[in-house]
């Protein structure tokens, strides 16, 4: 059931918990476009062993969005705020794309909030800044549709395209069902970040998830969080941006030995 709280900005968050006593709090993050239902082929995998809290970032789904450009600060802290409302002191975090760059954010920010940390399909940092100024640009004269193509083709491999296009459908209606002005926030956040001086004081127990054919966050921007991050490992997927959609058997098997390792 999606409930909201008010991040310290006043901006409604909307979240999804579903409270397991003496479990651990396993808290997913989900990329730029979509929304807490990205993560639906992993609940089934995860409920049974952790207290599973989703969320959408600010201006995305059910949550608020404000005016103006946003931050990894900003996400970071609607992170942080979540956690407190709830009185959860530490959780597993697991971050896809987006999600990920808040995880390397709370990372060295906060790690005394961390169990374990994933990063999911991410990336440091994504420059130039030109690039992301287009987009933004296309989104707020012309809405969702104006990027949808081409973000789709980076999210999916072209043979997943094809073989199962109504998990592509479900995909492409979160992107589409994202406000314009949201997804302009995050991805400014997104052309302003630069996380690779701080990768080296990521100060939780960390894996690293890639997509071999991911043209968005490319292997090699995962590999430098996994030789950065001290004592991070790496697993790399035959797959394109959305490991967790694509091949979620094989990303939900990895990510819970490595979450089991903890315990």
């Amino acid at each position: 059931m999606t409930s909201r709280f008010l991040a310290d900005d006043g901006c409604a968050i909307a979240f999804d918990y579903r409270p397991a006593e003496g479990r651990p709090v396993l808290l997913l993050s989900p990329s730029l476009g979509t929304a807490m239902a990205l993560f639906e082929p992993q609940l089934e995998a995860f409920e049974a062993r952790y207290a599973v809290l989703r969320y959408d970032p600010r201006g995305h789904g059910a949550s608020d969005g404000v005016p103006g450009g946003s931050s990894m600060d900003r996400l970071g802290r609607d992170v942080i705020g979540l956690l407190d409302h709830l009185g959860i002191g530490r959780a597993h975090f697991l971050g896809v794309s987006l999600g990920g760059m808040v995880g390397q954010w709370l990372g060295y920010r906060a790690p005394e909030r961390l169990l374990r940390l994933v990063l999911a399909n991410t990336s440091a940092y994504m420059g130039p800044p030109d690039g992301w100024a287009g987009r933004i640009a296309a989104v707020a004269a012309q809405g969702m549709n104006a990027v949808a193509d081409a973000v789709i083709e980076r999210w999916f491999t072209s043979d997943f395209r094809r073989d199962h296009p109504a998990r592509v459908d479900h995909a492409r209606a979160m992107l589409l069902a994202t406000d314009p002005q949201g997804y302009a926030a995050c991805s400014a956040a997104i052309r302003d970040m630069d996380l690779r001086p701080t990768a080296h004081l990521v100060a939780a127990p960390t894996l690293v998830v890639a997509g071999l054919r991911d043209p968005a966050t490319p292997p090699d921007h995962a590999r430098f969080l996994a030789e950065t991050i001290r004592g991070a490992r790496l697993v790399e997927l035959d797959v394109a941006h959305l490991a967790n959609l694509e091949q979620s058997f094989a990303f939900n098997a990895a990510v819970g030995a490595f979450l089991e390792e903890g315990e």
